[in-house]
């Protein structure tokens, strides 16, 4: 475009120099590791077949049976954390002292990390830890009182791992929907809780679905804890357990790559299936477009 004499250019759009080294960056940290992996998993390691990894996963019990039991450590405990986190995020939504005193104290047990989580509980859920003798000594308990080293002691350290994650998502959630539709709301009649059911919680669907996802990934993978606080070799032998044993002790990465896989792709159908779910509920805007 010219004026007079004077020539005006557009100006270039920078952003495009910016492509390629993100693409380079997808393809050698997520997408040739992926390719790699499903690769190795069709090449057995004293077979010809190449789907011997895979059928010998599903064939062998003490395999498969790893895949039932993740899912029995990982679907409740993302139950548990996102359905406790709405009722707390719901309370704490205002910005107040108490907000932001609960949320400084949860981000502690995300600083920790699970190995550190569970020598507490080994310090204090065991055997000769502090609870169990409290309740033997208040005669609240009588008998012996396990904690740790099997299927509750997993999942309660998947609940304090995981619960602040859920909650600090949740809170964001629900912290972005617009106050007034709910004044409104009950200029109109409805009591507090038809606020949450028809203002809130279809609202928060979308979010609580993002927040189920993430958890669910996060506990599926579970690995230091069914090692630490479980019983790797009987009833928290998850599937991550089985792959590390196909790799680093019997030096198996095709059959390992398999239960990767596996793991991976038993992932995706249950996160697909919460995106299905959430489509029942609500399908316009996260939020109420507060502010």
């Amino acid at each position: 475009m010219s004026v007079g004499a004077l020539t005006l250019k557009p100006p270039r759009d920078r952003r495009g120099w910016l492509v390629a080294p993100a693409v380079l960056l997808l393809l050698a940290l997520f997408i040739y590791p992926f390719l790699y992996g499903v690769g190795i998993s069709f090449q057995p390691l004293d077979n010809p077949s190449v789907w011997y990894n895979y059928v010998h996963f599903f064939t062998d019990p003490t395999q498969w049976g790893t895949l039932w039991v993740t899912l029995k450590l990982a679907v409740p405990a993302t139950i548990i954390n996102v359905g406790v986190s709405v009722p707390v995020a719901f309370a704490l939504r205002r910005n107040t002292p108490a907000q932001r005193i609960v949320t400084t104290l949860l981000v502690i047990p995300i600083t920790l990390g699970t190995v550190l989580i569970a020598d507490g509980m080994l310090t204090f859920y065991g055997p000769s830890g502090w609870f169990p003798q409290a309740l033997q000594g208040l005669h609240l308990y009588m008998d012996e009182v396990r904690l740790t080293h099997n299927f509750w002691g997993v999942l309660i350290s998947l609940i304090i791992s995981g619960f602040p994650f859920a909650f600090l998502l949740t809170l964001s959630y629900i912290s972005g929907i617009d106050p007034t539709l709910a004044r409104a709301a009950g200029t109109l009649g409805a009591n507090s809780w038809n606020q949450f059911r028809l203002i809130y919680f279809p609202l928060l669907v979308p979010g609580l679905t993002m927040a189920a996802a993430l958890s669910f990934v996060q506990a599926f993978a579970v690995f230091p804890s069914a090692i630490l606080l479980g019983a790797p070799a009987g009833p928290t032998r998850v599937i991550s357990i089985a792959a590390y044993e196909a790799a680093f002790e019997q030096y198996d990465y095709g059959m390992a790559s398999a239960i990767a896989i596996v793991m991976g792709f038993v992932q995706l159908l249950i996160i697909c299936a919460m995106f299905a779910f959430r489509r029942a509920f609500y399908s316009g805007p996260t939020t109420g477009g507060k502010g």
